[in-house]
């Protein structure tokens, strides 16, 4: 599963998201969906943003952690 620290890459910025969605023209919505990890995607356009107006690197804002075992699979919808 994949985790989402803008929270705290937002908190160490001493930054709210309101400013953070000023600054890169997302909307707080959107932001907010991202922010608590119920995005489904992220654009690497937006990515880009974020890491620059954050001087950070993706590693600091995404994480990845192993699903609990008995997880069940989500759908991808590019998978083949």
């Amino acid at each position: 599963m994949i985790i989402v620290n803008l929270d705290k890459m937002l908190w160490e910025r001493h930054m709210k998201l309101s400013e953070l969605s000023e600054k890169i023209g997302i909307s707080m919505t959107n932001l907010s969906l991202l922010k608590t990890g119920k995005g489904r995607a992220i654009r690497f356009t937006t990515l880009n943003k974020i890491c620059k107006v954050l001087d950070c690197h993706p590693g600091d804002i995404l994480d990845y952690q192993p699903d609990p075992e008995g997880t069940p699979p989500e759908e991808d919808i590019y998978a083949e």
